[in-house]
């Protein structure tokens, strides 16, 4: 990153940016692409642009991982089985590779349910920040995580939360009702148990660092994309040749099939916006595992950034498309999201001051 050294303030809004910047994108491509073709939208099929949207994340993160050799991982030991030789590492941060497996498609499916692109990130966002929470309370009490939650940052996962649940329970005439869809319900339980595990064990690599080992970011996240791809490749190579083994009469498997042996018009272009959120997954994990703080704080700026992104897009497609522009609730929501930024930075203030002091954190950049 441009002028700014790992840890600091400037190297967490540089990833924040970028971050905002591709999940726009990525909202807008959704709806852009599974828009009806009656208003000029391709009119792909949930299914199909998931396929192939799917296809172009996944593709983009094992280029930039193999071709700048991040899989190298600085580990704390290394294991011998036999003739091989593999970081211990490799133990967790593979089963975190296969939630990540889950995370892709699920959150792209929440994006093709009939509520906005606005709702759907706050749905799944609030769930994470929950999540992160909970991740830094179990790793207190089990001594990995030596630094306290403060106080600021409880304070904002109220807000975040208040946030949230004016999206989930004001359900106006016409409007989607969540709660009591039983698709929405599942593809929400499955992306909350997979983030559960990657979280916890995100932080258990980020806070069981040996003395003198660097955090390797950039290895965790090859080896985690990786193992997610593998098993993203294995499970869509066997529904793709053995559809009658899961269903018979799956209208899903139908669709996923025929993407291929009858691609859509625009597959190509399909398989290019979904470069966009395979950009966006890079920023995530790095805001995830980023150096000195807690997973409640990262939690909050990782979660609380992608739904400004969501007001966002829903306002770029509002305008550019004609699509339907941000509701009422919506805006009283992002007011809560912006009280629970404030206290994020209060928060981020007394931590940078935390670390100055033990050391964790340079003063000044490097010059090299």
């Amino acid at each position: 990153m441009l002028r700014t050294i790992e840890g600091s303030t400037g190297r967490l809004i540089q990833l924040c940016i970028g971050y905002f910047f591709f999940y726009v994108i990525t909202g807008i491509t959704v709806k852009y692409f599974t828009g009806s073709a009656l208003s000029g939208f391709p009119g792909m099929k949930e299914t199909v642009f998931l396929t192939y949207s799917t296809i172009g994340s996944n593709a983009i993160c094992l280029l930039v991982v193999i071709i700048l050799g991040w899989y190298h991982l600085k580990s704390n030991k290394i294991l011998h089985f036999g003739p091989m030789s593999f970081p211990q590492e490799y133990l967790y941060i593979i089963p975190s590779g296969i939630c990540t497996a889950v995370v892709i498609p699920t959150t792209t499916l929440m994006y093709t349910l009939p509520i906005s692109v606005m709702v759907a990130m706050v749905i799944m966002r609030a769930s994470v920040i929950v999540i992160s929470r909970f991740v830094d309370a179990i790793q207190i009490r089990q001594n990995i995580l030596k630094k306290k939650v403060y106080l600021e940052e409880n304070i904002a996962v109220i807000f975040a939360l208040i946030a949230a649940g004016v999206n989930i329970f004001w359900i106006g005439e016409g409007d989607f009702d969540f709660i009591h869809s039983v698709p929405a319900v599942t593809i929400l339980g499955s992306y909350i148990l997979a983030y559960t595990f990657r979280i916890y064990i995100m932080n258990y690599y980020k806070n069981t660092r040996a003395i003198g080992v660097k955090l390797d970011n950039k290895g965790f996240f090859a080896i985690e994309q990786i193992a997610a791809s593998v098993v993203i490749i294995t499970v869509g190579t066997v529904l793709f040749f053995t559809p009658n083994f899961f269903s018979s009469n799956s209208e899903q498997l139908t669709l996923y099939h025929r993407a291929f042996t009858e691609p859509k018009n625009g597959w190509f272009y399909a398989i290019l916006a979904g470069t966009a959120f395979g950009i966006v997954a890079f920023f995530s994990v790095f805001i995830f595992m980023f150096k000195g703080r807690t997973a409640t704080f990262a939690g909050l700026v990782n979660r609380l950034t992608s739904l400004v992104a969501g007001t966002t897009a829903t306002l770029v497609f509002a305008v550019v498309y004609n699509g339907k522009y941000p509701r009422e609730q919506d805006w009283i929501a992002l007011i809560f999201i912006l009280i629970a930024v404030g206290f994020l930075t209060i928060a981020e203030r007394k931590r940078t001051k935390e670390l100055m002091a033990a050391q964790e954190l340079e003063q000044k950049p490097k010059i090299k």
